[in-house]
């Protein structure tokens, strides 16, 4: 079989039939940049490609493990300890060979916040589990004139119906987002904008011990690594995408009255 070249308007055929032709140019001009591609971020990429943003950048420093095969869109067996912002790249590219995607395999923290040039994106997805540089990143971002979306905790969770969205201090029964008030008062800086955040009141319990020998405690103070599922940080990364595109095409699509 001879091989089969694509062409942008053919990729995004059905979405351009939704969002009509002006949404799709506004979508291909867009900056992003994503912070944390693992089972929420890679997930969150995937959608934004797939319904036409162009320009993304991929932070993150982590390399594919074996227990990310349960839930991370780029992880499989033969990914195992590569790098995941560019194993992910390399899917997007499969996607659309026509989207500007950087990677930059690197930690965000207080040290390293200026080198990202937030003020240079239309919008900042956080997608970090890691509780300080989480803050961070939201204090930083809510300074700058940029649109802030961020994922709260994913883990702990199995109904699907559950998750949804609110603006950060009207989360509730977050074990992330109460980490994150704490940090915020203890650091006495709070976010100077609101945002939207993806988040979900269930929280349940882990069934069992992990059988992983790098189970070690972290920052913020879990004594175990947390249970999670695909289908659940799947949702999170999907919403978070769906909710930068309602963003960028808002008033472009008419939506009849509920």
């Amino acid at each position: 079989m001879e091989n089969q070249t694509y062409n942008t308007p053919t990729i995004f055929d059905r979405t351009e039939r939704l969002l009509g032709s002006e949404a799709m140019a506004r979508l291909a001009t867009v900056r992003v940049i994503l912070f944390g591609v693992g089972g929420v971020g890679g997930w969150c990429a995937e959608s934004l490609v797939r319904s036409g943003i162009r320009n993304l950048t991929l932070v993150d420093c982590d390399t594919v493990n074996v227990t990310n095969l349960n839930r991370q869109v780029q992880a499989t067996i033969e990914t195992v300890g590569q790098l995941k912002v560019e194993v992910l790249r390399e899917r997007l590219l499969t996607i659309n060979p026509e989207a500007e995607i950087t990677t930059r395999a690197e930690v965000y923290d207080a040290t390293t916040a200026d080198s990202f040039h937030l003020e240079d994106y239309d919008f900042v997805i956080d997608a970090i589990d890691s509780l300080s540089p989480k803050a961070h990143l939201i204090l930083h971002a809510t300074s700058l004139p940029v649109t802030l979306l961020s994922s709260m905790g994913s883990a702990l969770k199995l109904d699907p119906t559950k998750i949804r969205v609110a603006e950060f201090w009207k989360v509730q029964y977050c074990p992330l987002a109460r980490g994150l008030r704490k940090k915020f008062k203890h650091w006495k800086q709070f976010p100077q904008r609101k945002f939207q955040c993806v988040y979900s009141p269930e929280v349940l319990e882990n069934q069992e011990e992990s059988i992983c020998e790098d189970n070690t405690p972290d920052e913020f103070h879990k004594v175990q690594t947390n249970g999670t599922l695909a289908h659940i940080t799947a949702i999170f990364g999907f919403m978070l995408a769906g909710m930068l595109v309602k963003e960028v095409v808002g008033g472009l699509v008419e939506v009849p009255p509920s």
